[in-house]
């Protein structure tokens, strides 16, 4: 199973979007305490738009209460990675898979990175900015992770439930419709 972790959040915002992701990849969230925000917070919730009823989700007081209560492999993602996201086999793993993501403003306790300096990893990027937003960023490396998996239990196609599969097929010769 996939899990996303985010180390005291800041930005109900941002919370709200990571939400919204795990919904749509089937993934648990982990938050550990404090935050920079109440779960209840309305920006959080409008983030989340409808899924809010949908998330699986936990709250921990701190970092010790959540490793206590979680095994499997950590992946800490941090710009001290000597590592990119992408060169790990996440194939290899047979066992619940972390990704643990640090708040906006300062990233993962700096002693806790440097006690999993092996388990550190970066999403690459210029010299002009010390990280991305923290959504785009558990979006980018969820997806990763699970396109290395083959994308389990996501379904590849418009879900009937929804548009269908078929949904664009009506505009095929529509000029009408044509929006280029």
């Amino acid at each position: 199973m996939l899990h996303i972790v985010l180390f005291e959040p800041e930005i109900p915002q941002n919370t709200g979007n990571i939400m919204r992701t795990c919904v749509a990849i089937g993934a648990k969230l982990h938050l550990i305490e404090p935050m920079g925000f109440r779960l209840d917070e309305k920006r959080l919730k409008r983030s989340a738009l409808d899924y809010y009823e949908y998330i699986d989700y936990k709250v921990y007081k701190n970092y010790d209460a959540f490793t206590k209560e979680n095994k499997g492999q950590y992946f800490f993602l941090t710009r001290y990675g000597q590592k990119t996201y992408s060169e790990f086999n996440y194939k290899e793993i047979d066992e619940d898979i972390y990704l643990i993501f640090g708040k906006e403003s300062t990233g993962v306790d700096k002693k806790i990175l440097a006690s999993h300096l092996e388990s550190c990893y970066r999403i690459p990027t210029t010299d002009k900015v010390r990280s991305l937003n923290l959504s785009n960023c558990v979006a980018l490396v969820a997806y990763e992770v699970l396109r290395q998996l083959d994308y389990p239990d996501l379904i590849r196609t418009e879900p009937e439930s929804l548009k269908g599969a078929d949904f664009l097929n009506q505009f095929i010769g529509d000029k009408d419709n044509d929006e280029s």
